[in-house]
C-alpha cells in the first residue's frame, strides 16, 4: 500500500507541475490577473496581476490520479475517494465563480458573504447525505486521545457537521494570504489523512489525499515567494472542502481541531479584530487581521511565515496522530 501511495503522490506531482507551464500561459492569456485588497500590506501593491485560479492544475492533477489508481477498487464498487474528490470539486466550482466575478469586475470581491454560505451549506448538507446513504457515515462523534465515541441524533450531526464542514472551508480560505502558505500547510494535512487511511488500510480513501499531496508540493514550486500564480478561491475553497471532507469520510471530523490548527488560529484573529474593534468604537487587537499579515507587520518575512506556519501544523500532526493510535476502523 505505501508504494502505491507514493506512486500517487508523485505521479500526481509530475502532472501537475507539466499542468502549471499550460495553466500559467493560459491564465495570462485571459488576463486572469489578481486584484489586492487595498487595506493589506503595502508590498503586496506588486503583486497584482499576477495569474490567480492556478488551483486548477492540482484540481485535474490530483483527480486524474485518484480516478487512475482508484479504478481497480470502483470495479469493486468502493467509491468514497471520488465522493470527497467530487465534493471538493463543487467547492472549487465555487471558487471559479467567485475568482470569475473578481476578475471580470476588477476588484478583490466576487460572490457575497451570503451567496457563498448559502452554495456551500447546500453542498455540505448534500455530501452528508450522500455519505450517510452509502454507509460511510455514521452519527457517532469520534474523541480523540479519549479513544471514545459518542452517539448524536442523526439531525443535530447533519447541523453539527454541516456548519462544520462550512467553517473549515472558509478558514482554509482566509489561510491563502501569502505566497505559499496555504498549499504548504495543506500538503502536510494531507500527508496526515494519507497516513491514516493507509493505517485503518482504506487504500481508495488513501489515494486521494495522497494525489492531493503531490498536486500541492508542484503547486508549491510555482507558488512560493515570488509566487508566479496564485490558487485563488477556485484552488483554496477545493483545498477546504477536501480537508473536511477527508474528516468527515474517515469518522472523526474532532481531529481537525489539531490538523487545522493554522487554519483555526487565522480565523480566529479574524473573529477577534472584528469583535475588538467594535468594542472599543476603532481600536485594533493586531496591527492587522488575519495573523499573518500581523506577523507580516511585525516583521516576519513571508519565507519565514511558510516555514513556522506548516512546521506548527507538522506539530499538531504528529500529535493528532498520537490521538488516534487506540482507534480500530
Amino acid at each position: 500500500m505505501i508504494v502505491t501511495l507514493l506512486l500517487a503522490m508523485g505521479a500526481s506531482f509530475l502532472l501537475t507541475l507539466v499542468l502549471g507551464r499550460f495553466v500559467i500561459a493560459e491564465l495570462r492569456k485571459l488576463k486572469a490577473g489578481q486584484e489586492i485588497r487595498k487595506e493589506g500590506p503595502s508590498w503586496h501593491a506588486g503583486k497584482a496581476g499576477t495569474p490567480t485560479m492556478g488551483g486548477v492544475m492540482f484540481i485535474i492533477g490530483s483527480g486524474v490520479v485518484a480516478f487512475l489508481m482508484g479504478w481497480e477498487a470502483m470495479q469493486r464498487g468502493e467509491f468514497a475517494h471520488l465522493y470527497v474528490y467530487f465534493f471538493a470539486l463543487i467547492f472549487g466550482l465555487i471558487g471559479v465563480v467567485d475568482d470569475y466575478r473578481k476578475i471580470r469586475q476588477h476588484q478583490n470581491e466576487g460572490l457575497t458573504a451570503k451567496q457563498k454560505f448559502i452554495l456551500q451549506l447546500a453542498a455540505a448538507v448534500m455530501f452528508l447525505s450522500l455519505m450517510r446513504y452509502e454507509g460511510l457515515l455514521t452519527n457517532a462523534l469520534y474523541i480523540p486521545f479519549a479513544n471514545i465515541t459518542v452517539e448524536i441524533n442523526w439531525i443535530l450531526y447533519l447541523i453539527f457537521a454541516a456548519f462544520v464542514i462550512v467553517g473549515c472551508v472558509n478558514a482554509v480560505n482566509i489561510t491563502d494570504g501569502i505566497d505559499g502558505q496555504s498549499s504548504s500547510v495543506t500538503f502536510v494535512v494531507m500527508v496526515f489523512f494519507t497516513a491514516a487511511a493507509a493505517k485503518w488500510e482504506l487504500l481508495p480513501l488513501a489515494l486521494f489525499p495522497a494525489a492531493l499531496a503531490g498536486g500541492l508540493a508542484a503547486f508549491f514550486c510555482y507558488n512560493h515567494h515570488p509566487a508566479k500564480v496564485f490558487m485563488g478561491d477556485t484552488g483554496s475553497l477545493f483545498m477546504g472542502g477536501a480537508v473536511a471532507a477527508l474528516a468527515f469520510a474517515m469518522d472523526m471530523p474532532l481531529i481537525l481541531l489539531f490538523v487545522g490548527i493554522i487554519y483555526i488560529l487565522e480565523t480566529l484573529s479574524d473573529i477577534i479584530q472584528v469583535v475588538y474593534f467594535k468594542a472599543t468604537h476603532g481600536k485594533r487587537f493586531f496591527k492587522m487581521a488575519p495573523l499573518h499579515h500581523h506577523l507580516e507587520l511585525s516583521g516576519w518575512s513571508e519565507a519565514k511565515l511558510v516555514t513556522v506556519f506548516s512546521g506548527v501544523t507538522l506539530l499538531f500532526c504528529v500529535l493528532a496522530w498520537i490521538g488516534i493510535q487506540g482507534r480500530s476502523y
